[in-house]
């Protein structure tokens, strides 16, 4: 399975201090802020990888509140290749509301691995470089 990129996701049992922790804590640059509300979520540069922040953990049993990102070409090919292996397969590929595409797998510790296809015609694909506000845009 080729992976194109990779972050790690946290759900916090309190949302707004963890926020606060890696945005003035840790000064980690915000990469993207999307959702609202118990689901809004804050994507963090940090070095050569990303860490999102997003909804809440809530303490209740289940899985671990850390997942992986897994960034793929084709979740459908992913999620074949990965079971051809004998890996289990916890949710095959579906859009989600916010126009990704998720398979969901779990490691033996209980950790869940999202498979992520970004379609052809999600904002994630956009550059922004030429917008006014965008980093490093024209505006700037």
């Amino acid at each position: 399975m080729e992976v194109v990129a990779a972050r790690t996701i946290i759900h916090p049992a309190d949302l707004e201090r963890s926020l606060h922790f890696y945005g003035h804590g840790l000064g980690l640059a915000v990469a993207r802020e999307f959702g609202g509300g118990d689901q809004r979520g804050v994507v963090f540069f940090a070095g050569g990888g990303m860490v999102e922040v997003v909804g809440r953990g809530g303490g209740a049993p289940g899985p671990p509140p850390v997942a992986l990102w897994f960034q793929v070409r084709d979740a459908g090919a992913a999620v074949a290749e990965v079971a051809g292996r004998g890996v289990p397969v916890t949710r095959e590929p579906a859009l989600e509301p916010w126009g990704l595409i998720e398979a969901w797998l779990t490691d033996p510790d209980g950790i869940r691995i999202h498979l992520v296809e970004v379609p052809a015609d999600h904002p994630l694909r956009r550059d922004t470089r030429s917008l006014p506000d965008a980093p490093g845009g024209v505006g700037r």
